[in-house]
């Protein structure tokens, strides 16, 4: 028997509405899940929102259980936590992460959901998706004992990142940020602080993750010789300018690129769910509730969203809460 839930759909460019929508009864091997929270990332969302997808990036900026298309309508996310409420008894009752939009019921495979490991709260799981991305990207980056290393850009994944080379023997690491306020964070996260210009360099690995062209024409500029940036960010329709003459070639420098579609090859034999895994085992650290900056009722997410691309609402991942009777 169908069952009703309320769904967030971006009806155009700028413009969000919340629906009622009909919910299947699950099948075999599919769950029935009642979302607890969401999350939103702030950079990736909000570019959907503003409909800043480029034409030739609609299929592979696709959700996995997005519906419709760019630029809407559209339902988008993927950060969802909630209880399964029907399915295989080894999951029933379980707390779960699923790449789901925001939506307070939904069913889907069963092998597309993660349980939620005993120790991190359900609260704090809705960074999974985005710790995931910060995993791939040291993965692809593959400090070393001892490194000299910056994080440019100090958002929701720069902050990721920057929280899981913490916990490296032997590393300097430096978050840096135009934004002053991120110095709280980066002080929770147990990493330095600095402003771009203040930055220290002689690094032998930068990961950039501001995007902006300042922000990569920076992080070059901190690069040590034979220095490598990691580039995890995404700049949607806007093109980048970037300084290749003085020593780049000369110093022998490298940019490569990281994207969490792709489990890093540098990692032969590891797949999605391994990775997924791992990201909901270290969100144990209770460090990482830094990251979250500000929460909302599901229902004022048509509110909430234009007032966060905006940047009215200073956000690294803004967490959506949902009503125990939605």
């Amino acid at each position: 028997m169908k069952q009703t839930a309320r769904a967030f759909w971006i009806d155009a460019p700028g413009r969000g509405v919340v629906r009622d929508i009909a919910v299947p009864a699950p099948g075999t091997d599919e769950v029935l899940v009642r979302a607890l929270y969401s999350g939103v990332s702030r950079g990736t969302e909000t570019l959907v929102f503003r409909g800043g997808v480029p034409a030739g990036q609609h299929t592979a900026m696709r959700a996995p259980f997005q519906e419709g298309d760019f630029p809407g309508p559209v339902k988008y996310g993927y950060l969802s936590v909630g209880v399964v409420e029907e399915g295989p008894a080894s999951l029933a009752g379980r707390t779960v992460f699923c790449l789901f939009p925001h939506q307070t019921r939904y069913v889907v495979p069963a092998s597309a959901v993660t349980p939620v490991p005993d120790g991190v709260p359900a609260a704090r799981a809705v960074l999974a998706g985005t710790v995931e991305t910060a995993v791939n990207a040291l993965w692809d980056a593959a400090p070393l004992l001892g490194d000299r290393i910056a994080v440019v850009g100090g958002g929701m994944v720069g902050c990721s990142v920057a929280a899981l080379l913490a916990r490296f023997p032997g590393v300097r690491v430096q978050l840096v940020d135009a934004d002053p306020s991120r110095a709280g964070i980066a002080e929770a996260l147990g990493v330095g602080f600095a402003a771009p210009q203040d930055a220290l360099g002689d690094c032998d690995l930068v990961v950039h993750a501001s995007a902006t062209e300042q922000g990569l024409a920076r992080s070059l500029e901190l690069l040590a010789a034979e220095g490598t940036v990691i580039e995890l960010s995404w700049y949607g329709d806007r093109a980048v300018s970037l300084p290749l003459g003085e020593g780049f070639h000369s110093r022998r420098l490298t940019i490569r690129s990281s994207q969490v579609g792709t489990v890093s090859p540098a990692r032969p034999g590891r797949t999605y769910a391994d990775r997924l895994a791992l990201a909901l085992d270290l969100l144990a650290d209770p460090a990482l509730d830094a990251l979250i900056t500000g929460e909302s009722a599901f229902e004022d997410l048509p509110d909430v969203l234009p007032r966060l691309a905006s940047g009215e609402i200073p956000a690294l991942c803004h967490r959506i809460r949902y009503g125990t009777g939605d």
